[in-house]
């Protein structure tokens, strides 16, 4: 089984990723830490604000990871914002019936009432070295993009509106 989340950011996807870890004892795949390594081994010249290029770049080696992993009947959580509103049509059936899908997007309300909150526990499993760029206004961007870009793609998103921790302990337990 693969589990596949990505979503905007500051969703809690890492944090998700890590007690799916503790939970199901797979190992788990940060999309980020593959693009640091790419980025600090000098094997690319995108840097970590190359969002578009970034994916592009990644998504290719992330899925055929993913593909790698089914082909081999191994359990992968794979965790990123790197993930193509349109990834479903890099895989045929087979694989499809292995992945389990998560997307995580706030709501500008919630967004509102808990971006104190959300800041600060950006750094709950990894450590980010500056986060003075992320702002209530991008923050909220981000999350409508990617809302409107998986559901236009047809997928479900996991709306944060009122807990999160009520969606996280939900989808534990699913």
């Amino acid at each position: 089984m693969i589990i596949l989340i990505t979503g905007a950011s500051h969703t809690g996807k890492t944090l998700l990723a890590q007690r799916m870890l503790e939970k199901y004892k797979y190992p788990y795949l940060s999309i980020d830490h593959l693009k640091m390594g790419l980025i600090r081994s000098g094997n690319t010249f995108l840097t970590p604000k190359d969002d578009d290029a970034l994916m592009e770049y990644l998504w290719p080696i992330v899925r055929e990871m993913i593909k790698t992993a089914i082909e081999n009947s191994q359990n992968l959580i794979v965790e990123g914002c790197y993930v193509p509103f349109d990834w479903r049509r890099d895989f045929d059936e087979n694989y499809l019936s292995s992945i389990r899908f998560i997307c995580l997007a706030m709501t500008g309300r919630y967004i509102d009432e808990h971006f104190k909150d959300i800041t600060g526990y950006g750094s709950a499993i990894e450590s980010r070295l500056d986060d003075s760029e992320c702002s209530l206004c991008g923050l909220k961007e981000d999350n409508k993009r990617c809302l409107e870009g998986f559901i236009q793609a047809g997928e479900q998103v996991l709306l944060i509106d009122d807990s999160f921790e009520r969606v996280l302990e939900a989808l534990l337990e699913s």
